[in-house]
């Protein structure tokens, strides 16, 4: 099979129920960081704002953001604690055009169809065929290699296994990631594995606890912290291996959001939870495809702030969000975010990965 970029259909904005609109208001944030009353809350979808009587797309989107009108003209999506005094604000809590904003759920809909490769299917378990997910994933990724943004979000268990670890790295080497986003503990084990053959004190391959294992990650971090950078410490230990040493050799950006209960943490994790998230949202607003991997908090914040879409040299065409995890209770917490805008897919990382590297190496 080979990869069909999904059609975006823009609303009719010739009807009367939106030519009779009126146009969207606004009032100026009373202060840094608050919204007036009344604001209006986006959400993953394309909204449309009628401004100067034309219907106008917010460029970007992010659930639970306000909409900020530029001086220039154009309208910004804004977290509220960077909102700034003044900031003109638009208010409304409609969504059907009538207060002048318009969401647009189904733009990415088939007429007729009863799904898609990529719509989220409800009621998704253990006992789900995934064959077709991976099927489509194998050629998303393909044709996002040449043409997307390709973004990880990465949980520790990612290191656990030896073949986990050596399919995620070869996915790397093969330009099927353009970032990597994951905590203090995922690179920490990682680099445990390369230098030492453990995980938590375990073989990565035989999963046998080692002598004194339980010393291996904090040694690892304190060897890390002592060279100053995980770069420095891939070269000063000879690390020829792993997903870590992969992004590094390749250039492949590693954003590190910490933990409040974070061993070390290792020299490049970011401590401060708001630049953490400012950080990832720099790369989210690139994604074009974003896969969520063991890791339910990072998971869940990554999912708040990824849009079900992305305007492309004027074109709009779809985000591709997948979640990955064992646990139902983790992908169902994206379930609500609508068709097109998630896929999840409930297996244990080690065998997903492993078949998306042997997949996309056909």
């Amino acid at each position: 099979m080979s990869f069909q970029m999904p059609t975006y259909q823009a609303p009719d904005f010739s009807k009367p129920v939106f030519t009779g609109a009126p146009c969207a208001k606004s009032a100026p944030a009373p202060r840094d960081g608050v919204a007036p009353e009344n604001y209006h809350a986006t959400s993953i979808y394309p909204e449309y704002f009628k401004l100067g009587g034309t219907w106008m797309l917010a460029g970007e989107s992010r659930m639970d953001c306000v909409a900020v009108l530029e001086p220039g003209g154009g309208i910004a999506t804004k977290e509220f604690r960077n909102l700034r005094g003044g900031d003109e604000v638009i208010l409304g809590r409609t969504e059907d055009g009538s207060e002048g904003i318009y969401v647009h759920y189904d733009g990415f809909s088939k007429a007729g169809a009863s799904d898609g490769s990529f719509a989220f299917r409800t009621g998704r378990s253990r006992e789900t065929a995934f064959s077709k997910d991976y099927d489509s994933l194998y050629e998303l990724l393909k044709y996002e290699r040449e043409h997307g943004f390709i973004a990880w979000v990465l949980g520790p268990a990612c290191s656990f296994d030896a073949d986990a670890r050596a399919a995620m790295s070869g996915l790397i080497e093969n330009g099927f990631a353009n970032v990597v986003m994951a905590g203090n503990a995922l690179v920490t084990h990682d680099l445990e594995a390369a230098l030492l053959r453990t995980a938590l004190g375990q073989d990565v391959y035989t999963q046998q606890p080692m002598p004194n294992g339980h010393y291996n990650h904090i040694d690892v971090i304190n060897k890390v912290r002592g060279c100053g950078s995980i770069p420095q410490f891939i070269e000063t230990y000879g690390v020829k291996d792993g997903i870590v040493n992969s992004c590094v050799r390749n250039e492949v950006p590693l954003v590190l959001a910490g933990s409040i209960r974070d061993d070390g943490p290792l020299p490049e994790v970011i401590g401060n939870v708001y630049d953490a998230q400012d950080r990832m949202r720099s790369y989210i607003r690139q994604a074009t495809t974003v896969i969520c991997l063991a890791t339910q908090l990072h998971t869940i914040a990554t999912g708040n702030m990824t849009p079900s879409f992305r305007v492309i040299d004027g074109q709009v065409r779809p985000v591709f969000l997948y979640c990955v995890d064992i646990s139902e209770f983790v992908t169902n917490k994206l379930r609500d975010r609508g068709s097109l805008a998630v896929t999840s897919i409930v297996t244990n990382v080690q065998d997903f990965l492993v078949h998306l590297w042997r997949g996309t190496a056909k």
